[in-house]
């Protein structure tokens, strides 16, 4: 195997890597990247390490591989497809080994200022990558990297380059409870009901592509102030040669032709050292419109980081002005009040094509709010929402109990999707737990309420784009009278109206014991007057046999529509019907798993005051 000997790279396609030019967002990410992006997706060699030896037997070095698998895909699928021993349940540990050749692209002389970039769109829960039997770290310092909801980036040194390169990757995931799982069965939640079969491994794409040395990464924050067309970008800058550079911000409409004048425009000199730094921008958009569900109006930013010879290094991203409010009673868009129309959405194992059909069909039913419940997924789909108009309430994926190791786990799983997801107009909403889950004992350690109070300060602080919930459903948690959520929150299940006509009046008139399954608030004393949106989060189920209720459409149909018109009737902000897609266990879906179309009416879940 020949060295790659020349040091400055340009990119031309190879025979056997899909090779894509990046003029629509087709990578699950939210910017754009001028130029090429080779996707090494596909065939890869496959194997299960039964006794997780490879590591001590350096598998990395050279293996004989007896299986093959398709990347992206999860490993239970792998080993089926590969019929390896028993099913594809495992109940402890899994470890799988991953392996293909890539040639490098055509080089060509001239780009000295660039370098290979490898990105994995994710992958995990904990994941080794060695390149040509050599162990990459990733940019944030990481030789093992830990989570399988976000994407992680490799730059590759150019020492460890060949003409072609073996790429190896070993993943390994148990049913640790003090993980970031979500829904999926851990050792705590067995499967059965509403816990899933694990879905683990290579979910997402992998590719490789060329980048400046120094370059603003692909991750853009947006905060917008509404009322003076300011808007704050939060930029990450990758700086491996410390001198003086200027970053430009361009503001054009999306469809502004090329050598178009924009509509705002601003250069920010700084002096830079080696390293990577997170850096907030604010500029004026004059006559701006804002984003909302009728009108999802984005703009698109051009970012350029020049350096002091004039090379500039670009990244492109579309967002949009919005204001989110809690305020009394009310939800406030753009300092307009909303009823959040909501619909439970757990995609499960559902392919890109199927979220996109169920996003259609979930706005076809009149939602103006899709909750993704507990799960990261393909960050394609929040692009999908943004363009739609279709509001975005996401959820940590929580640990399944509560340990100061769960909280480490957490605080970092939050981190990692705050830092790819703050791009986004449509996510509006984020709660931290969701009854207890990883929180058990809310109630009663001040540990676990300190910790969520922190958080939830944090995000108020830090990201004050979005409205959090502290603990969805109940035991909501009050400092010294003070509701650490934005919203108040209850999970509300019973198929009989006349129960839910009493569940709702418990809730308006501030009942916090006797209406949720737990009570509503723990911690300091709490008197409820009106003083934070009421949000009735989860109810319906219908069709699910242990919440009980109709399971054929028509008698949904009609419950639903009662339902609903008991919910306007109140002073309540919202609410989130239960849920969108059968998966598992939980028959109670509106929408085709695998074909995205409604088994009720058109517009069923869209309401009027009453």
């Amino acid at each position: 195997m020949d060295d790659l000997t020349q040091s400055n790279y340009g990119l031309s396609a190879p025979p056997d890597i899909d090779s894509t030019a990046e003029t629509d967002n087709s990578l699950p990410r939210a910017v754009l990247r001028p130029g090429t992006h080779f996707l090494l997706d596909g065939t890869w060699k496959f194997a299960v390490d039964r006794d997780d030896s490879g590591l001590i037997e350096e598998w990395e070095q050279g293996y004989d591989y007896r299986h093959t698998a398709q990347w992206p895909g999860s490993i239970e699928e792998h080993m089926a497809a590969a019929h390896t021993e028993g099913s594809a349940a495992w109940q402890d540990k899994i470890v799988a080994w991953y392996e293909r050749e890539f040639p490098l692209p055509e080089v060509s002389a001239g780009q000295s200022q660039t370098l290979f970039q490898l990105t994995f769109g994710a992958c995990g829960y904990e994941t080794r990558v060695w390149l040509n039997g050599r162990l990459l770290t990733t940019i944030e310092g990481e030789s093992v990297h830990f989570g399988e909801y976000t994407s992680f980036t490799y730059e590759l040194p150019e020492d460890t380059l060949h003409l072609v390169n073996r790429l190896t990757v070993r993943i390994a995931d148990t049913m640790d409870a003090e993980t970031t799982r979500g829904k999926q069965e851990s050792h705590v939640y067995k499967r059965g009901g509403i816990w899933y079969q694990t879905y683990t491994g290579a979910v997402r794409s992998v590719w490789l592509e060329t980048v400046e040395r120094n370059r603003l990464r692909s991750r853009v924050g947006v905060v917008s102030t509404i009322e003076d067309n300011l808007v704050r970008f939060n930029l990450t800058l990758r700086i491996h040669d410390a001198a003086d550079y200027v970053v430009r911000l361009q503001v054009f409409e999306p469809d502004a032709a090329l050598g178009e004048a924009p509509l705002a425009a601003s250069d920010f000199p700084m002096q830079l050292a080696a390293g990577q730094h997170q850096q907030r921008f604010s500029m004026e958009v004059p006559g701006a419109e804002v984003w909302c569900p009728e009108n999802p109006h984005r703009y698109r930013l051009v970012a350029q980081l020049i350096d002091n010879t004039g090379y500039v290094a670009q990244i492109e991203a579309l967002f949009g002005l919005r204001k989110i409010e809690a305020r009394g009673r009310k939800v406030y868009l753009n300092n307009e009040p909303i009823y959040l129309d909501g619909i439970l959405y757990q995609p499960g194992t559902a392919t890109f094509a199927e979220m996109q059909r169920h996003m259609h069909a979930m706005k076809e039913l009149g939602c103006n709010l899709v909750r993704v419940h507990i799960a990261g997924i393909d960050p394609r789909i929040y692009n999908l929402a943004d363009e739609l108009g279709l509001l975005l309430w996401v959820e940590v994926p929580s640990p399944h109990s509560s340990t100061p190791r769960s909280r480490e786990n957490h605080r970092a799983e939050l981190l990692r999707m705050l830092s790819l997801m703050e791009t986004h107009p449509s996510i509006i909403i984020w709660s931290l737990y969701n009854e207890d889950w990883g929180a058990q004992d809310i109630a009663t350690n001040p540990a676990t309420q300190r910790y969520i109070v922190q958080m939830y300060n944090f995000m108020q602080l830090a990201h004050p784009q979005f409205l959090v919930i502290d603990n969805d459903g109940w035991h909501h948690i009050s400092y010294q009278g003070s509701l650490k959520s934005d919203l108040l929150t209850a999970h509300l299940y019973t198929p009989d109206l006349g129960r839910w006509r009493e569940l709702l009046d418990r809730l308006i008139h501030g009942e916090m014991e006797g209406t949720a399954a737990f009570p509503l608030v723990v911690g300091d004393p709490y008197f409820y007057r009106g003083q934070r949106p009421l949000l009735v989060s989860e109810w319906g189920g219908f069709g699910f046999s242990d919440y009980g209720g109709p399971a054929d459409a028509e008698a949904r149909t009609n419950s639903i529509r009662a339902f609903k018109q008991e919910l306007r009737k109140r002073p309540i902000a919202g609410d989130v019907y239960t849920q969108a897609t059968n998966i598992e266990d939980e028959r109670n879906g509106l929408i085709g798993f695998h074909s995205g179309q409604l088994d009720v009416p058109a517009g069923l879940l869209h309401s009027d005051p009453a």
